[in-house]
């Protein structure tokens, strides 16, 4: 089974992306950076998709500010940037698809995938926001591809911490990229072999 997975170049000033440094580790994948910007995100992975033929697509980006590996439940149909993209681009208020739903699930088993890297000895946890930045626009863009052309890949989205290098002057929790890749690794052992999701607690209060 091919897997499919993405990461970010880095952006916002920083020179690495953890989401990237840890995706390159993932043995047995396809890996493919995509940029951090609107539009040309989902314009990669649908090359990417393409050229590959994946079954299970993971894309992940970084969460500077999240202490644990958190894998996305959900895409809204939103882009809304507080800062702007890498070329410049800060939509507000505009929908990833004009005219598609207001929101897309994830199709992995996400309780399934966090309990497969908590097993792995990593921090992780479910997810109900994957912000209105380009992490989300992407995960609509991937979500929205599977329900209109491609349904016969499964998809979502994991969100990852800054890696350590990047807080040596700002406050904030982090995770080396090697321990990101293990947990990435267990999340694409269980989206690629369990047909459903576990029921356990994943929700939040707020």
């Amino acid at each position: 089974m091919t897997v499919l997975l993405t990461g970010f170049e880095p952006f916002d000033g920083d020179t690495v992306n953890p989401s990237w440094e840890a995706v390159s580790l993932v043995p047995g994948v396809r890996a493919v950076q995509v940029p951090c910007v609107f539009g040309a995100a989902v314009e990669r992975l649908r090359e990417a998709v393409a050229e590959h033929d994946p079954r299970v697509v993971v894309c992940v980006g970084q969460a500077g500010g999240r202490a644990d590996v958190t894998v996305e439940r959900v895409a809204v149909n939103l882009d809304d940037a507080r800062i702007p993209d890498n070329a410049g681009r800060q939509p507000i208020d505009e929908p990833v698809v004009r005219g598609g739903p207001a929101a897309y699930f994830a199709t992995l088993p996400v309780k399934a995938c966090v309990a497969a890297a908590r097993a792995a000895g990593v921090p992780a946890s479910v997810s109900q926001s994957a912000g209105t930045f380009v992490c989300n626009h992407l995960f609509y863009g991937l979500m929205h591809l599977i329900a209109t052309e491609r349904p016969d890949i499964r998809g979502g989205f994991v969100h990852v911490p800054f890696a350590p290098g990047q807080v040596t002057d700002r406050a904030a929790p982090s995770m080396p990229p090697a321990l990101v890749a293990e947990a990435l690794t267990a999340i694409v052992t269980a989206a690629s072999s369990m047909e459903g999701d576990l029921r356990l607690v994943g929700g939040s209060l707020h």
